[in-house]
């Protein structure tokens, strides 16, 4: 399969530019080895794998020795699976100047990023890589980064095909994992099978000390029917036949291995009666269709829950620009106890930007009525958009734009 650039090269190159060692975490699969070494090539850097049995004792019980032997500028990949090398990381950092000198991949654990955080404090810069995008799959790398304003997003509508229905679920149903991206229905289902059983639950066991495997299995499919609701831990635990306490305790193992993220609700001093209980999602909508038995594009685009996956699936891909990009955002919903609700609030520079995510190609001004209540956070309320499946960028009043999905 052809090398599909990923739109984190430019950061990774950027801090490794600035940092002795550059780590990317992220789930099983995304594609985190393969950009390296591509990025590796043509370069006198090593590279090792803690995969391999031999390589991973020899780290384990001699990491200075094997630091002798596999001399930086190295590519360590696996890296959770030898943390004594960190502590030999760090001196061969203080004893140089070199920037770049360790590229690491690692799982998403938050015990693997402590304690590589703790133990490189100031000398490794973390990075999160997520499965492929849509405009990775087109092979689309816009410039600048996404603004709603009416100039940049024409000049960015530009860049892009016209939306299309039928490519928008192929990209939801399909999701972004690499190897998958040719993959017919069939061997498409067997994968992702696969991947539950060689590496989540191997890793489940393994990393967190899950016993209960069949219990953990149900968990997975009982969140993708939650998928873009109020998390309930709850009811995602009798879902699975765990506790409400046990069932928070695995979505933050899910949320360290990469499958789901929690989006926050907004919170202000001045806004009062607002809910303090986030959303879940799914990073990969592919294998949240999967989990749901949605077998094919055409069922999923016309069952029940399709809006439910493209409220998802633009969430996840603005998840993925920002995290890509130059700016430091924050992303949240707006939800009180009014029922008054904004999908996402994306703040940027002080000021908030209201989003509304709506399956339809015509959306109305009656969309973004809501977004009003966001004048009394005592904020800068900055340009706010609707992003659906219309053709074109528009004009919804003078302050919100019709944005197509394709363009982000």
């Amino acid at each position: 399969m052809e090398y599909i650039k990923r739109d984190l090269e430019r950061k990774f190159l950027h801090m490794s530019s600035a940092f002795k060692a550059v780590m990317v975490v992220g789930a099983r699969q995304v594609g985190k080895t393969t950009m390296l070494k591509h990025l590796a090539e043509g370069q006198n850097r090593t590279y090792v794998t803690m995969d391999d049995t031999q390589l991973r004792n020899f780290a384990q019980t001699e990491p200075k020795l094997f630091l002798q032997t596999f001399q930086p500028p190295i590519l360590i990949d696996e890296v959770q699976k030898a943390p004594e090398l960190f502590e030999e990381i760090k001196i061969i950092c203080d004893n140089s100047d070199d920037r770049g000198q360790f590229w690491l991949t690692g799982s998403q654990s938050k015990k693997l990023v402590k304690k590589a955080g703790d133990s490189l404090a100031g000398r490794l810069c973390i990075l999160k890589m997520y499965s492929l995008s849509a405009r990775e799959k087109l092979g689309i790398a816009p410039e600048d980064d996404l603004e709603f304003a009416l100039k940049s997003l024409m000049a960015r509508q530009k860049l892009f095909p016209a939306n299309n229905i039928l490519t928008t679920f192929e990209n939801i149903w399909r999701g972004g994992l690499p190897d998958l991206q040719e993959k017919d229905e069939e061997q498409l289902g067997e994968y992702f099978n696969s991947y539950i059983e060689t590496y989540l639950m191997r890793d489940a066991v393994d990393d967190y000390g899950i016993t209960d495997t069949e219990g953990f299995r149900q968990f997975l499919r009982a969140c993708a029917a939650f998928a873009g609701q109020l998390v309930n831990y709850n009811d995602l635990g009798a879902s699975a036949g765990i506790s409400g306490v046990t069932a928070k305790d695995w979505v933050k193992i899910l949320q360290s291995m990469g499958i789901v993220f929690l989006l926050e609700p907004f919170a202000s001093n001045e806004l009062k009666r607002l809910t303090k209980t986030p959303k879940l999602y799914f990073c990969d909508t592919g294998f949240c269709a999967y989990l749901s038995s949605w077998t094919t594009r055409d069922v999923l685009m016309n069952g029940a829950a399709s809006g439910h996956y493209y409220e998802n699936y633009v969430i996840s891909e603005l998840l993925r620009h920002y995290a890509y990009g130059k700016s430091k955002v924050n992303l949240n919903f707006y939800r009180d106890n009014k029922m008054k609700e904004i999908d996402l609030v994306i703040e940027e520079n002080g000021v908030l930007h209201p989003v509304e995510i709506k399956k339809t190609a015509s959306p109305d001004k009656s969309t973004i009525k809501a977004f009003s209540v966001l004048k009394s956070a005592e904020r800068q309320v900055g340009t706010g958009a609707v992003i659906c499946m219309s053709d074109m960028v528009l004009p919804l009043d003078e302050s919100n734009f019709i944005v197509p999905s394709g363009i982000i």
